[in-house]
């Protein structure tokens, strides 16, 4: 799982989700998903409008409007602020985070994904 944690409000967020959206259409199944969690507080409206506005057609839609997903991973030291991306095994454990935007459809976070998904991938 590419576990990823953003909000409407956040500039660096918004430009990386067409690039996760691609990711996931590409490598996204049995053995991988990227997770998108919006953390805006409020309702759905407008994280929803956002995504229907940019085309996002693979990413299901995931919400923790108590930011709490982020608030313990700020708390473990994980995130300094949003966007923040967890890569979490089969087993549920941690392989590696970032904290900021990255190119997630190029060749190297492809790569990133296969080398996580070993090879049977």
């Amino acid at each position: 799982v590419l576990l990823n944690l953003w909000a409407t409000w956040c500039a660096p967020c918004r430009a990386e989700m067409p690039a996760l959206d691609a990711l996931q259409k590409e490598k996204g199944g049995n053995a991988f998903e990227v997770v998108a969690v919006n953390v805006d507080t409020g309702d759905d409206a407008k994280p929803k409008k956002f995504l229907k506005e940019i085309g996002i057609e693979t990413l299901g839609y995931y919400r923790d409007a108590t930011m709490d997903l982020f608030n313990e991973a700020k708390t473990r030291g994980l995130a300094l602020g949003l966007p923040v991306t967890m890569l979490i095994d089969g087993e549920g454990c941690l392989i590696a985070h970032m904290n900021g935007p990255a190119e997630w459809s190029s060749p190297d976070a492809k790569r990133l994904v296969e080398a996580a998904l070993g090879p049977s991938s």
